[in-house]
């Protein structure tokens, strides 16, 4: 069996510029948890997920960070835990390093 036999091709996809606010109406809208992220051309450049999505300072769900974990980090990663929970774009939130597979890939090599 091969990849596209199981694989989704009527695909929703979202801009990198759109809202956080219009990528969560398009997964509710088509029931689906994730979709991928494309640039102006239609280049894949990343997917955003409801996880993704979870963590929003303006609803009130991002996780508090114990004493420790404020200690230990960088400046680098709690930089760029603010802008994921703070961005109203798209190309800030979603998950850059996107796996994928041709069609005619095995279900085993996926």
């Amino acid at each position: 069996m091969r990849a596209k036999h199981v694989m989704t091709r009527q695909v929703h996809s979202v801009a990198a510029d759109s809202s956080v606010y219009d990528a969560a109406q398009v997964l509710l809208n088509a029931g689906i948890s994730a979709a991928p992220v494309v640039d102006a051309d239609g280049t894949l450049i990343g997917i955003v997920s409801e996880a993704d999505l979870m963590y929003r300072a303006e609803i009130g769900t991002v996780p508090g960070k114990s004493w420790l974990q404020r200690l230990l980090a960088d400046d680098a990663v709690l930089a760029r835990d603010y802008i994921r929970s703070h961005s109203h774009r798209v190309a800030d939130v979603m998950t850059k390093n996107v796996v994928t597979a041709e069609e005619r890939a095995s279900l085993g090599e996926i």
